[in-house]
């Protein structure tokens, strides 16, 4: 029996792809994500923007350096002082700067973080899809998941995906599309779930990942200009992450509920199922083969031999993959560093042995075509990071975030909010320079210095202003244009929409992104405000300094 007669759908709202019977208006809300789709998709092509993008800040860069825009602030040098740091606006069109940015412009792109990661594991992604394993593992999940569990099931995986650094961003939203399309619901849905979990929900887990470690670092070094006897947790926000967990999964299910589903029609939802047939997904609903079983058993086998062997490596104190080790003069741990190539493993391996039982595997030739082919469909994604790469490097050369960001600081210092105001304050303000500055440490990196002190007057504690810090980053990745996965996700959309721009992407992860900032905030703020703990050994004030 087909997937969407076994588990029914309620009739989509009316939606933008078809017209409203006369006198029955669409939800103003829809009206405005219609609005903002149309405008984006308006817009030049995405390779476009980032090329306009990088020339723009080229230009700004000179004119800011005319004008000498500069910011002072107070930051610990490398043995331990306290000194007052200045950044200045660069122009990269003059001098060393301008000889930087033509000697750079092959390690910008080279370099450019999501660059590889992504090659990397879609080449053992596609040895999985292309065998059929994620076809047939698919079908399995399908059979046994009731599709009313399957939005809070994407979003749930999507944040706890973040334990992993950034591989959510690669391997869970075209498995999403895949196993809403199953189903008969919107594979964009599926998607959008799932990216509102690994982005807006990045820093929320079950369990550390590796920021907390890198901003702990941070908020230590921050509180010591203030208090040198002040100590942070390692897991200082930990109790309210997994607060956090939950809240958002439940809140990312009710975005998706109504708000982001019933803008698609069953029109809309059939074309962007034949897109994604015409591209080589499998959307049968037949039950598991005989053949595939067999597959999806030795796959099986081969995941628990190989992810035992990598955790065990992980694990044992005397391995060169576990313990830590010093990156950008913080001491972290190895493990985050090895997830790619873990990723790599644990999908290559399992897809063989599935292809070889299921004999959809003859010889190496069809392991290695398997691998070019999949290449091949990445070639607009390797031409947008060209730019987006580019774009990225200069404006972080450019000195221009950096700026923007300070300047946020000095004017949220001049405010007279109360306490719980200046919290909210903080989470509005990283939101919005989380436009600007895409990597999470590098923002704490910058304004921690300048933040933590400036609310430990007011008696804050660096642990709760660090909370604040991350909800913020957190809720607007999705639609951040320096989030560097952005492009990534714009080329997943492409395979259910082909003519889908920037525009699309932003209305279907706007909302979540505004209600996961509203929603977190008044969490936090009620959270403290109630007297619980952020984390083990962590109060939410301190004694104000005389």
């Amino acid at each position: 029996m087909p997937l969407e007669a076994r588990f029914p759908l309620p009739s989509p709202p009316m939606s933008k792809a078809t017209d409203p019977p006369a006198g029955v208006p669409q939800p103003t809300g829809f009206r405005f994500l219609d609005l903002v789709e149309r405008i984006g998709n308006r817009l030049p092509d995405p390779v476009t923007l980032f090329m306009v993008g990088a020339l723009s800040v080229l230009v700004g860069s000179a004119i800011a350096a005319h004008l000498g825009w500069s910011m002072t602030y107070l930051a610990r040098t490398a043995d331990g002082s306290l000194a007052e740091q200045t950044v200045v606006a660069r122009s990269l069109l003059a001098g060393e700067d301008f000889r930087w940015v033509w000697t750079n412009l092959v390690t910008n792109f080279t370099g450019f973080p999501p660059l590889g990661v992504v090659l990397v594991c879609m080449l053992g992604i596609g040895v999985a899809e292309r065998t059929g394993l994620l076809a047939a593992a698919l079908k399995l999940l399908v059979t046994v998941t009731p599709v009313a569990a399957l939005t809070p099931m994407m979003i749930f995986a999507g944040i706890l995906s973040n334990v992993a650094s950034d591989a959510g961003y690669i391997v869970l939203p075209p498995l999403a599309a895949l196993i809403f399309a199953k189903v008969g619901r919107a594979p964009l849905v599926g998607l959008a779930a799932v990216f509102a979990g690994v982005a807006a929900g990045f820093s929320a887990n079950l369990v550390p990942s590796s920021l907390d470690p890198l901003l702990q670092g941070l908020t230590q070094s921050a509180a010591g200009i203030i208090d040198q006897g002040h100590r942070v947790n390692i897991l200082c926000n930990y109790y309210f992450m997994i607060v956090s967990t939950f809240v958002l999964t439940l809140t990312g299910w009710a975005v998706t509920r109504w708000i982001v589903e019933p803008r698609f029609s069953a029109a809309e939802i059939a074309l962007q199922k034949a897109s994604l047939a015409e591209g080589g997904a499998d959307l049968s609903d037949d039950r598991v083969s005989p053949a595939e079983k067999r597959g999806l058993l030795a796959a099986l086998a081969t995941l628990l031999v190989a992810g035992a062997g990598y955790f065990a490596l992980v694990l044992m104190p005397s391995s060169p993959l576990s313990g830590t080790f010093i990156k950008n003069n913080l001491e972290v741990p190895v493990w985050p560093d090895t997830v790619v190539p873990a990723m790599f493993i644990l999908f290559f391996l399992p897809g063989i042995t599935y292809g070889i039982a299921a004999r959809t595997i003859r010889t190496d030739r069809d392991v290695a075509g398997m691998m070019g082919r999949t290449m091949s469909t990445m070639g607009m994604y390797v031409v947008l990071a060209f730019f987006a790469a580019q774009f990225v490097a200069w404006f972080d050369r450019s000195n221009l975030g950096r700026l923007t960001a300070l300047t946020g600081a000095d004017l949220l210092q001049s405010m007279d909010l109360p306490p719980l105001g200046l919290v909210a304050a903080i989470i509005l303000l990283v939101g919005f320079l989380n436009l600007f500055l895409g990597s999470a440490s590098a923002k704490w990196a910058l304004i921690a210095p300048v933040l933590v002190p400036m609310f430990m007057r007011l008696g804050i504690s660096p642990e709760l202003s660090q909370a604040a810090y991350r909800v913020g980053d957190s809720a607007t990745n999705p639609i951040a244009p320096l989030n560097p996965y952005l492009v990534v996700v714009l080329v997943y959309v492409q395979r259910c929409v082909p003519k889908a721009g920037l525009g699309t992407l932003i209305s279907l992860m706007l909302p979540y992104s505004l209600v996961f900032l509203i929603v977190w905030t008044i969490l936090l703020v009620g959270y403290v405000g109630l007297g619980f703990a952020l984390g083990p050994e962590t109060t939410a004030w301190v004694e104000v300094p005389r």
